[in-house]
C-alpha cells in the first residue's frame, strides 16, 4: 500500500550493509572498578565521522548527567554477518548491539536477544511509533525486541552531472528498469562511464538482486505453516538477472570493474565515474564524507524504478540488547536506546539542537529523506524544526520524495535474509562475468542449496 514520506535530519551514523571491520573492547573500565555500571554499546561513528562522532559523544555525555552512576562505553563495531552469530552466541558483544533489518525475527526467534516492550512502555510517546517500523522487531506476541535508527527505503542514485553530460533529464529520472537500461547505454556511450553498476560481493549482490526482483514483482521468501522457505527461481528474479545480463553483454552499460560492494561503489560514484545504482539518499553522506565527494551538487535520488513490482525493500538500523547482557545492563541499555534513538527521532527540540551542531560542520549532511519513525504529524513538526539548519539541497531529492508514496515498502526477507544473500551473490557474480551464465540453473541450484540451510535452522 502506498506509504506517506518526508524528509528528516541525519543523525550521527548512516546505515551500512557493507562488512567493514570494528573494533571494542569488553575488558572492565576505571569506571566499573570504580562502582559505576558501564552500559557497552554499539552505534559510534568512526573517527572519520567527525560531526557524528562529536555529536554522540555529547549524547554520551548528557545521559551520564541524567543517570548518575551509568557510564557508557561506545563501540564502532560493524556487524559483519560471517562473525555476528559466533560473537552473540559466545556472549562476547556489548550491550546494546547494532543489526541491520535483516537479522531482528532470527534473533527473537532464537532467543538471542532480550524483549524490552515493558520498560519501552515507561515512555510516554511508545504508542506513537509508526507500527511499520516496529514490525520486523516484534514477536508473534506483540512483544517489542528493539529501537529503529534512520529506517529507509531503497531508491535509484544517480549522477545530475552525467546526465546533463549524455543529454538526459536530471530532473526525470527513469521510472522503469527499461529506461535504466536505455539512460545507463547512453551515458556509457557518451561519457565513456559505468552508465549502472550493481553490487556483486560481500551478501550485497544477492542484498541488491533482491530489491530488484521486489520492483519486478518478485519474493524470495515464503511462510507456511510457520517454516520459512526461499523461492529464488521466480520469474520476476529471472527478468532481474535477465536484464542485468543484457546490460552486461549487449549494451556494455555497467563499467570494467564488476565484483564491488557497497563501499567500492560509492567510492567510484564519489568520483564521477558511475551513473546510477541502487542505494538510499542516506548515501549522499557516505559519498560526501567518507569518500570526498567534491561536487554534492551532481548527486541525485529518485525512487526504485518499477517493472511490475510497485516495491521497493525497506531498511535501516535497529539497535537491540543480547541476551547476554544481565538484568542491570539490560536496563541500562534501554534507557540508553529511548535516550539516544527514540527521543531523538520524536522531539523537535532535541532534532533541532541534533542539526544545528551537525550543520556547524562542512562535511554534514543536515536534511537527508530518511522514513518517519512516528506518524506523519509528528515528522512534519520535526521536518519543520530542523528547517533552519537544513544544507543539502532538497531539490535534489523530490523525485524520490515525491515518488516513494506510490510504492509499497517491502521488508528484506525475515528469517536469515543473510543466507539468501550468500547464496545468491555467485549468482550475481556469474552474470555479470560469464557470457554464458545459465540463469535458471544458477537459480535453481542457489534455492535448493538455501531452503537445505534453512531446513536444518527449523528442526
Amino acid at each position: 500500500m502506498p506509504r506517506n514520506f518526508r524528509y528528516a535530519a541525519i543523525s550521527g551514523s548512516i546505515a551500512l550493509t557493507a562488512t567493514l571491520a570494528g573494533c571494542s573492547s569488553l575488558t572492565p573500565t576505571s569506571a566499573e572498578t570504580s562502582g559505576d555500571l558501564v552500559v557497552r554499546v554499539q552505534g559510534m561513528p568512526p573517527a572519520t565521522d567527525k560531526p557524528g562522532l562529536a555529536l554522540f559523544k555529547k549524547q554520551v555525555a548528557d545521559f551520564e548527567k541524567a543517570h548518575p552512576g551509568i557510564k557508557v562505553k561506545g563501540s564502532n563495531t560493524v556487524f559483519d554477518p560471517l562473525t555476528f552469530s559466533a560473537k552473540l552466541s559466545g556472549g562476547n558483544v556489548e550491550d546494546v548491539i547494532k543489526v541491520p533489518l535483516t537479522e531482528p525475527q532470527r534473533l527473537i526467534r532464537q532467543k538471542q536477544v532480550q524483549p524490552i516492550t515493558g520498560q519501552l512502555k515507561e515512555w510516554e510517546h511508545f504508542k506513537e511509533f509508526n507500527p511499520q517500523v516496529l514490525q520486523q522487531l516484534t514477536d508473534d506476541g506483540g512483544d517489542v525486541y528493539g529501537v529503529p535508527q534512520n529506517p529507509y527505503a531503497q531508491g535509484l542514485v544517480y549522477n545530475r552531472e552525467l546526465f546533463e553530460q549524455a543529454g538526459l533529464d536530471p530532473d526525470k529520472p527513469p521510472a522503469t528498469w527499461e529506461e535504466v537500461r536505455s539512460a545507463a547505454e547512453r551515458i556509457s556511450e557518451k561519457t565513456g562511464k559505468a552508465g549502472f553498476v550493481h553490487e556483486s560481493k560481500d551478501n550485497q549482490g544477492g542484498w541488491q538482486l533482491t530489491m530488484l526482483s521486489y520492483a519486478f514483482g518478485g519474493e524470495l521468501q515464503k511462510q507456511e505453516n510457520g517454516k520459512y522457505t526461499a523461492t529464488l527461481t521466480g520469474e520476476p528474479t529471472k527478468k532481474a538477472l535477465r536484464l542485468l545480463k543484457d546490460m552486461r553483454w549487449k549494451d556494455d552499460s555497467l563499467g570494467r570493474t564488476l565484483l564491488v560492494n557497497q563501499n567500492d561503489v560509492i567510492k567510484q560514484f564519489a568520483a564521477g565515474q558511475v551513473g546510477m545504482f541502487m542505494g538510499s539518499p542516506g548515501t549522499y553522506r557516505l559519498a560526501k564524507m567518507q569518500f570526498g565527494m567534491e561536487n554534492t551538487d551532481a548527486f541525485g535520488a529518485a525512487p526504485m524504478p518499477q517493472s511490475g513490482g510497485d516495491a521497493t525493500l525497506t531498511g535501516g538500523d535497529i539497535y537491540m540488547v543480547p541476551k547476554s547482557a544481565d538484568k542491570k545492563h539490560a536496563a541500562a541499555a534501554v534507557e540508553w536506546l529511548t535516550f539516544a534513538y527514540a527521543k531523538p527521532q520524536y522531539s523537535t527540540e532535541i532534532a533541532a539542537a541534533q542539526a544545528k551542531a551537525l550543520s556547524a560542520d562542512p562535511k554534514s549532511a543536515v536534511g537527508v529523506p530518511t522514513l518517519p519513525v512516528f506518524g506523519q504529524k509528528r515528522q512534519t513538526e520535526i521536518n519543520a524544526a530542523i528547517k533552519p539548519y537544513v544544507n543539502v539541497k532538497l531539490d535534489h531529492f523530490k523525485p524520490y520524495i515525491g515518488g516513494l508514496a506510490t510504492l509499497e515498502l517491502k521488508p528484506e526477507p525475515p528469517y536469515q535474509a543473510q543466507k539468501l544473500y550468500t547464496a545468491l551473490d555467485p549468482v550475481v557474480q556469474a552474470v555479470l562475468t560469464k557470457r554464458d551464465a545459465d540463469i535458471d540453473s544458477l537459480l535453481a541450484a542457489a534455492e535448493k542449496d538455501v531452503n537445505a540451510q534453512l531446513a536444518a535452522d527449523q528442526k
